[in-house]
């Protein structure tokens, strides 16, 4: 089914986003269709859109103003760890819609202005009809054990000062378990075995899709690539350094799965 732009009425669930976080009420409750065309007229250049097929009615803005007393925002990630699985999934799906819409504006082979699709959650191209679907981008995420320890490791491009597991875009003709393989040689320097998938996550921030990995030490010794990892070291369970908070497949993979 197609996108409605600027719905008139929607009996779908409401959400308000801007940037990495969503608009909630006060009280903590979800935003009303009335609230989002409320905020919108503050901001022109808003995107207010419908998915009927995904029950999702969004407006994706920038805060520009402060919002009314009565609004509060929420990190995303925090949202999703107290949210039940149909919210979260929802709530994953306006976030990844509306980056791709703001991400895709113009056809990457003719460059050409692209058009709404009147069958679609798409984007078509008037003058070589190629149609632009949303992206997902898969990733590997694994947590590695070396006896009663787990490698954590503080990556370069993070803005915090927190140990995550090792994380990477799959490669063209590559199954998960060979980038899993891949990631941990390139970045730490070590090979693994008994590499066993734990579970999935949609991380749209933008557009990628997470899907996390055990794996047992086998051989080697930490080798940093420097570009990507500041630090890496095997740590206790019982005195890990400052880790991934709740809401995210990292923490459930430290804290959770094994």
């Amino acid at each position: 089914m197609p996108i409605i732009e600027n719905p008139q009425t929607t009996n779908c669930q409401c959400f308000a986003l801007t940037g990495r976080n969503i608009v909630l009420k006060a009280d903590g409750s979800a935003v009303t269709f009335a609230d989002l065309t409320e905020i919108k007229t503050s901001d022109n250049k808003a995107d207010l859109f419908e998915e009927q097929e995904f029950g999702i009615c969004v407006l994706n803005f920038e805060t520009a103003e402060p919002l009314p007393d009565r609004f509060i925002t929420k990190t995303i990630r925090q949202f999703f760890n107290e949210s039940d699985e149909p919210t979260v999934f929802r709530t994953s799906r306006a976030k990844a819609v509306a980056n791709w819409r703001q991400s895709t504006k113009f056809c990457c082979t003719c460059g050409a202005k692209l058009i709404e699709s009147k069958q679609f959650t798409a984007r078509e191209c008037p003058e070589c009809g190629k149609i632009h679907f949303p992206r997902i981008e898969p990733c590997v995420i694994v947590l590695v054990s070396r006896g009663d320890k787990i490698l954590l490791a503080r990556h370069v491009q993070r803005n915090q000062d927190i140990y995550a597991c090792i994380a990477g875009f799959i490669e063209g003709g590559e199954t998960p378990e060979h980038a899993v393989e891949r990631e941990l040689q390139e970045e730490i320097g070590i090979k693994v075995k008994n590499i066993r998938y734990r579970g999935s996550q949609s991380w749209p921030f933008p557009d990628q899709l997470m899907l996390g990995y055990t794996a047992e030490y086998e051989s080697g010794e930490i080798h940093l690539q420097k570009d990507e990892i500041a630090d890496a070291d095997w740590f206790s369970r019982d005195n890990c350094p400052a880790s991934p908070q709740p809401g995210s497949i990292a923490y459930r993979l430290i804290h959770t799965i094994y």
